[in-house]
């Protein structure tokens, strides 16, 4: 993703990458805090490692901000599983935080550590929790649902019918680039979400229009479909109850509060940004 951001406002400003291993000196007005470990796709990672990364390298950074004379805003990519893996109902910043995962609590424990301190009254901090961020460059389910469509296979599990937040990175961007620019937008925690949420269906609905193909989903029923995941945890197929439940469950996140702090709109709408992205080689997605 920061790869993909730099792209977008490569125009607008001058980017300085820090290594994780050096010392970190600031002496940019903004830094941009994206490093972190999010997916984990070989389970070769621990919860030290997720501390030390999530954590520690958070503090780091955010005491060189704090010491910085040139330094006066401090973005962090945190994550909506900061607050929950699971959601009933949309996802707002004033829910309480109760992460279920191993990367979602060291990503609460990061946001604490940051809320914990006073800034000086010329610094702003923002905490960002962006659900999924679609863009070329990442890997995830996105990118293996373009893979079905273009070979042109059918969507097996059109009986579930759910809702969830993605974000172009064209949006986060924006977003981005407002965040710097804007000083009257408060200093808090805000949810990096398009304003529509799509679901599963919706969205290989636009793959298939994207690839000129007629659109090819299946409605198996659901309780064939369970037995089928509930086969494949015993034989670990591809097909099983949390690859299931990943792809079929809801998960609405709201941007209010953002939007009514930057005081304009989004530039793209999800279906628009949605299209962009996959009309660009390379695509890929980033779960946050």
């Amino acid at each position: 993703m920061g790869q993909n951001l730099v792209k977008i406002l490569k125009d607008e400003y001058a980017f300085v990458k820090f290594d994780r291993q050096a010392e970190v000196a600031i002496k940019s007005e903004v830094v941009v805090h994206l490093a972190g470990i999010a997916h984990d796709l070989k389970n070769t990672k621990n919860e030290s490692d997720y501390h030390e990364v999530n954590v520690v390298l958070t503090q780091k950074i955010f005491n060189a901000f704090l010491a910085s004379e040139e330094a006066k805003v401090f973005i962090f990519f945190s994550s909506v599983k900061a607050v929950a893996d699971v959601v009933d109902g949309v996802l707002t910043e004033s829910f309480l935080p109760a992460p279920a995962t191993v990367y979602g609590k060291s990503k609460q424990a990061a946001e604490a550590f940051l809320l914990a301190h006073e800034l000086p009254a010329d610094k702003r901090i923002y905490i960002l929790r962006p659900a999924l961020i679609h863009g070329p460059g990442n890997k995830g389910n996105l990118n293996m649902l373009n893979k079905l469509v273009q070979k042109g296979l059918p969507w097996p599990l059109g009986s579930f019918e759910n809702k969830r937040s993605y974000c172009s990175i064209q949006n986060a961007g924006f977003v981005l680039n407002e965040l710097i620019r804007n000083p009257q937008i408060p200093s808090g925690i805000y949810n990096l979400v398009d304003d529509v949420p799509l679901s599963t269906n919706e969205v290989i609905r636009i793959m298939a229009e994207l690839e000129g193909r007629g659109v090819r989903i299946l409605s198996i029923p659901k309780f064939v479909i369970r037995f089928l995941a509930a086969i494949g945890d015993v034989l670990h197929l591809p097909l099983n109850n949390e690859s299931l439940l990943k792809l079929t469950s809801s998960f609405v996140v709201g941007n209010q509060k953002l939007i009514e702090a930057m005081g304009k709109p989004l530039p793209y709408s999800s279906r628009e940004g949605l299209k962009a992205n996959l009309k660009k080689p390379g695509y890929r997605d980033s779960s946050f």
